[in-house]
């Protein structure tokens, strides 16, 4: 059997505030670690049959870039749930939303 890990690593300040998130997966190649400044994490618990989440992002994230962060994300989600279902309505309702958030932060940032 093969086997993937995937790690995060998480330097918090005294008051427990991520001041750096660092990352490595098997299977990108080079154990390296890396930087980002966000991570967003969901965990399906079939037993309680609801979704954990994982949200954490530095200090030094700018706002714009979370909201683009979320939007991509919103956007991976639409396409998961097409490979996953096949459930061309649902992608393309959470596609629709991506493009009217986009249209607001452009707005936002006086584009």
């Amino acid at each position: 059997m093969n086997k993937s890990d995937i790690n995060f690593t998480i330097e918090l300040d005294e008051e427990r505030i991520p001041e750096k998130i660092l990352w490595s997966a098997s299977d990108k190649g080079d154990s390296d670690l890396e930087e980002t400044k966000s991570v967003s994490i969901s965990l399906w618990d079939h037993t309680q049959q609801n979704t954990m989440r994982i949200d954490l992002w530095t200090k030094e994230m700018p706002i714009d870039e979370m909201k683009r962060f979320y939007i991509d994300c919103i956007g991976g989600l639409a396409q998961s749930i097409l490979n996953a279902t096949g459930d061309e309505y649902m992608s393309e309702e959470l596609n629709s939303t991506c493009e009217k958030l986009i249209k607001h932060v452009k707005k936002e940032m006086g584009g």
